[in-house]
């Protein structure tokens, strides 16, 4: 998969046959505040969803969405967290989105380098809706860093956008 903008996400088959969609982003916020968003239940309602975590190696980490589906349910994700380096390296493993990994590292006097990975088995159909809403979650995580939380319950129509072009990238 091509790329047209240095934020979109990259699309790996895997030989096993499961599918890596891999983002960065360089994040105006130390690591120690990025570690909060991605691991504390407030912070991270405020660009993913409502979480309940139990932050150690062999934890619960239940992830669910605001938005609904068209039968009107909010999906939900149950993973048990498989390696957590704080405040570098957290990794999930669930039963929706496959393995999750978040990485940290400085970048620069009060930044962050984040790279996130989603390993998963997923149809095709389903890798360009996959990839546009980690890439709008990623997007809203900046925001949400800067006292901005993201209106999680509404389709955003920039979502269509990205789905839109990650759909002609990924065919």
């Amino acid at each position: 998969m091509t790329s047209t903008d240095a934020r979109d996400g990259v699309l790996e088959r895997l030989a096993d046959g499961r599918k890596q969609l891999r983002f960065e982003r360089v994040l105006a916020h130390p690591v120690e505040r990025v570690w909060a968003a991605l691991t504390q239940p407030g912070d991270l309602g405020g660009w993913w969803g409502d979480a309940e975590v139990d932050l150690r190696e062999g934890g619960e980490f239940v992830m669910r969405w605001r938005n609904t589906d068209p039968e009107g349910n909010h999906p939900t994700m149950h993973a048990t967290i498989t390696q957590l380096d704080p405040p570098r390296l957290l990794e999930l493993s669930g039963d929706i989105h496959g393995v999750l990994r978040w990485e940290l590292e400085p970048s620069g006097p009060d930044a962050t380098l984040l790279r996130f990975s989603s390993t998963l088995e997923i149809a095709d159909d389903q890798v360009a809706s996959a990839l546009a809403g980690w890439h709008w979650h990623l997007e809203a995580l900046p925001e949400a860093l800067e006292g901005r939380p993201a209106e999680l319950g509404i389709v955003d129509p920039s979502w269509n956008v990205l789905y839109e072009r990650y759909l002609t990238q990924v065919g």
